[in-house]
């Protein structure tokens, strides 16, 4: 018996004194049997099996414990494992999507004010309407008319000229305000591209941190399956070694348990 199972056998005070017990147990039965005692020696050979099947059982449910007691330990550590990862990737998506609302609402400032400077150039580059040749033709009527003192006819060509001064004064009006709204709305596409470019790059960033996520969780229950799978295959041998040990009896040794208990006493 090599001294590793020597270890694992007689690794508490209680097996030790269960030990003792049985080895004077095993030496009254001998005793008994030399005396001719038959009847205290079947007692105390049933007695010496009652412990045996006893400190077995006891070894059983002891090892069960321990595994038990380990495999509780790497849930409580996994699931640790498992929180921290998660309350990082909450706190850095969290950052993220505060960065993100600050990028888009910066945008968002900077094209208004863009897009009143950009009213603000328009209108400091209009110019004044070109009248028409009718029109201008008009006005000179008007002004030779009044020269010659002939103020009816004048007032007759003032009051056509001033009515289509009007209206081509609304036309040129209707084509600047059209044009301007033209090219505000060309204004606002570009600038609504520019923003959709920031969200979509912003959803691109958010995807990669969820993709990080999942990746790092993925890492970890695959560490966690390796883990369980070594612990499963030492716990696995383990209960195989006590078992080879209670075949072969080695609980009957009590040459071996009394000397070791010897040099722990």
């Amino acid at each position: 018996v090599s001294i590793s199972i020597k270890l694992i056998i007689m690794e508490s005070t209680e097996a030790s004194a269960v030990y003792d017990f049985l080895e004077i147990l095993l030496e009254h039965q001998k005793n008994c049997e030399k005396q001719g005692k038959y009847v205290e020696a079947e007692i105390a050979k049933n007695r010496a099996e009652e412990l045996k099947l006893h400190e077995e059982n006891r070894r059983r449910e002891e090892l069960r414990a321990k595994h038990i007691k380990e495999r509780l330990g790497l849930e409580e550590s996994h699931m640790a494992d498992f929180k921290e990862k998660n309350d990082e990737h909450d706190k850095k998506m969290a950052n993220y999507e505060l960065l993100a609302e600050e990028l888009v609402e910066s945008m968002k400032q900077r094209h208004i004010a863009e897009l009143k400077e950009f009213q603000n150039k328009i209108e400091d580059k209009q110019i004044k309407p070109k009248l028409s040749k009718e029109l201008l033709n008009l006005r000179k009527i008007q002004e030779t008319l009044a020269k010659r003192k002939d103020y009816a006819e004048a007032h007759k060509m003032k009051l056509k000229a001033d009515a289509l001064e009007v209206f081509e004064m609304e036309k040129w009006q209707t084509i600047k305000q059209q044009e301007l709204l033209q090219r505000e709305a060309q204004f606002k596409h570009l600038k609504q591209q520019e923003l959709s470019a920031l969200q979509k790059k912003i959803q691109s960033d958010r995807e990669k941190l969820k993709k990080e996520r999942h990746l790092a969780i993925e890492r970890l229950l695959q560490k966690y399956q390796n883990v369980k799978s070594e612990l499963e295959a030492q716990q696995n041998l383990e209960k195989v070694r006590l078992e080879k040990l209670v075949q072969s009896g080695i609980f009957n040794n009590t040459k071996l348990f009394g000397k070791s208990n010897s040099k722990r006493r």
